[in-house]
């Protein structure tokens, strides 16, 4: 017999909304792309206009994921939900120190730290809710690509 899951609205908003905030904050500190456009990148970056619209679709994933944690009845919810914050607020420093301080060695170490709590996260979700950690993976997957092209870019501007 399967499980019947009830949405609770105002939950989920506000779970959706939260990575939402948390990115579109880091976007409007870090808006001024003129030191980033004049870089010199690794060959596989993206066009600019592709970077909101992947962020976008990963914070809406996250904050479903987060959503089913919440709800659950799981005693491990709270830890799990703890190191979902502390992942999004690493996710919140990277632009600021690579865009806007434009330290590009200490953004790849930020960025590899927010890769190892998103992996610890995942970790976390998986057995309170198997789904929540898969809505995570293509989030893993492109901050590794951020990962990639934040090392390029630091040799290639160095």
């Amino acid at each position: 017999m399967k499980k019947q899951y009830v949405i609770k609205l105002r939950p989920l908003l506000v779970c959706i909304l939260i990575p939402l905030i948390v990115g579109g904050l880091a976007g409007f500190i870090t808006r001024n792309m003129k030191a980033y456009e004049s870089l010199a990148k690794p060959s596989l970056t993206p066009p600019s206009a592709v970077f909101p619209v992947v962020w976008t679709i990963l914070y809406i994933l996250m904050g479903l994921s987060s959503y089913l944690i919440y709800i659950s009845k799981s005693p491990d919810r709270k830890k799990a939900l703890t190191v979902y914050a502390m992942q999004l607020a690493l996710n919140f420093l990277w632009p600021i120190v690579f865009f806007g301080l434009q330290l590009y060695l200490l953004s790849f170490a930020v960025i590899l730290i927010l890769w190892f709590m998103i992996f610890w996260m995942l970790r976390l979700f998986y057995p309170i809710r198997r789904l929540s950690a898969y809505l995570n993976i293509p989030y893993l997957l492109w901050v590794a690509f951020a990962a990639y092209l934040n090392l390029g870019i630091y040799f290639l501007n160095r």
